[in-house]
């Protein structure tokens, strides 16, 4: 495909990650603190609404002090969330948000009170047993009120004792690794240093734990990050900042030490988000324009910053900078991907892989059947609806992409006049999902969307930026 129409330019938006991370931080700070362009999502108004209700105060910021969507001026609770009596917990809903449920759980256990957490749609069938055993060692009183190891959670908090279990517990990110970072932002709160050691037969979405020690250090937290090459082996620590070179995370060989102390208070800016920005650069490379985002930071810890790496190894032509990414119409050839650290680029990428040459292997992404959908299931049964065949792995996709195909057989998906699309009431697929209109745009996703909305969850202008590129 040769370059024949001009740029289109669109914004990222924020980061769900670190906005919640640093709402977090904010609101566990004693004293004042400024949030400047935290995403404003369903997501990250749950967590806002939360901490609202166990004590902490968000105020918009005015304009006149650089203040716009996202701005939040935020006057801490003194790190110690204030729940209600056993009797009268203070009701927590999180609807949907797998983020907001993970952290909050352990934060609010880390407080005082009685706290009832629950959400909506699969929430309440996502599994968090090993987060639950793990603050049990520590002290807490956390039920689950329906399926075991499950939401909704009647939590009976007088903080975490470190001293119950000797000052170290184990902690798996087999299936999540938000269990892990729950567990490191609460605990400063606690009255004594907790080591939480990595466990488990494998570790998936390693960067969601580096965006937590980047929150941690931006508050002025202290920790230590040890490694070691095998599990019978003395401990390395690593030198300050030393773990931001880390890629990945081994079972046995990774503890994170985190000391008491309290949150800094100060102004606080979160970065473009990689995830949202995946459905944006992807259509650079689909569509007949190329697509150059803004506002992404190319030095990055977030995970979904893969995607740049596996474009380029599917054979797109990008140019990345300081201050924008640029994505180029360019044909593409079917691949093999471990995406275990960038889990939620799946849906983006199997889009990709279904217009490629040759087929595209999506490998060690088991734990995504636990999803907001089951998204190894949900891409394959959309894709199958334009002429696409996916084949579901145990631990992943095969998908075979169209392009090459030779004549008189279609080379890109097509979807049949008659045929709607379902977004499985999930942000990511729905968004995936709008790739298809880009090569007939007549497809129309959004009016053939079961629930086009959905995507409020993480982005809710995705729509309206769509227009700029469809």
């Amino acid at each position: 495909m040769s370059q024949t129409f001009p740029t289109v330019t669109v914004r990222a938006p924020a980061s769900k990650s670190l906005s919640h991370r640093f709402l977090l931080g904010a609101a566990l700070a004693e004293g004042v603190s400024t949030v400047r362009h935290a995403l404003v999502s369903d997501d990250t108004d749950h967590t806002r609404a939360v901490l609202t209700a166990a004590g902490a105060r968000f105020t918009p910021l005015p304009p006149a002090e650089g203040g716009g969507e996202g701005c939040w001026r935020v006057i801490g609770l003194a790190g110690q969330p204030r729940g209600g009596t056993e009797a009268a917990p203070l009701d927590c809903n999180v609807g949907a948000s797998g983020t907001s449920c993970r952290l909050l759980t352990a934060v609010l256990a880390a407080g005082r009170g009685a706290f009832y957490l629950h959400g909506a749609g699969r929430l309440h069938q996502r599994p968090m047993d090993e987060l639950l055993q793990a603050l049990r060692f520590l002290g807490a009183d956390v039920r689950c009120s329906g399926q075991p190891g499950c939401p909704p959670l009647r939590i009976n908090a007088a903080g975490l004792q470190p001293a119950l279990c000797g000052g170290e517990v184990e902690l798996g990110m087999e299936r999540s690794s938000q269990f892990f970072s729950g567990l490191l932002l609460a605990a400063p709160l606690g009255p004594a240093p907790l080591a939480v050691s990595l466990c488990g037969q494998k570790a998936v979405s390693w960067p969601y734990v580096g965006l937590t020690l980047h929150a941690l250090e931006a508050f002025g937290l202290s920790f230590t990050v040890e490694t070691r090459p095998c599990p019978d082996v003395h401990w390395q620590t690593l030198p300050p900042g030393g773990w931001r070179g880390l890629k990945t995370a081994e079972p046995g060989c990774l503890r994170v030490t985190v000391r008491p102390g309290p949150y800094r208070p100060g102004d606080y800016s979160v970065e473009g988000d990689w995830s949202g920005a995946s459905y944006l650069l992807a259509a650079g490379a689909l569509g007949r324009r190329p697509v150059r985002v803004e506002g992404l930071n190319p030095a990055s810890l977030q995970g979904d910053r893969a995607l740049l790496d596996i474009l380029q190894k599917m054979g797109a032509r990008l140019e990345a900078s300081a201050k924008a990414v640029t994505v180029y119409p360019s044909p593409l050839h079917g691949v093999d991907l471990d995406m275990g650290h960038c889990p939620d680029l799946v849906p983006t990428v199997a889009v990709l892989a279904a217009f490629a040459g040759g087929s595209t292997r999506i490998r060690n992404v088991a734990h995504l059947r636990l999803k907001e959908s089951d998204r190894i299931s949900a891409p394959a049964t959309e894709l199958a609806k334009t002429g696409v065949t996916v084949d579901q792995l145990s631990d992943g996709l095969l998908v075979h992409g169209l392009a090459g195909r030779g004549p008189n057989r279609p080379d890109h998906p097509r979807l049949p006049a008659d045929a709607t699309l379902s977004a499985h009431d999930d942000h990511r697929m729905a968004m995936s999902l709008a790739l298809l209109d880009l090569r007939e745009p007549e497809t129309h996703v959004r009016a053939r969307l079961d629930d086009p909305a959905v995507v409020s969850k993480s982005f809710p202008h995705f729509w309206k930026v769509w227009e700029q590129l469809a």
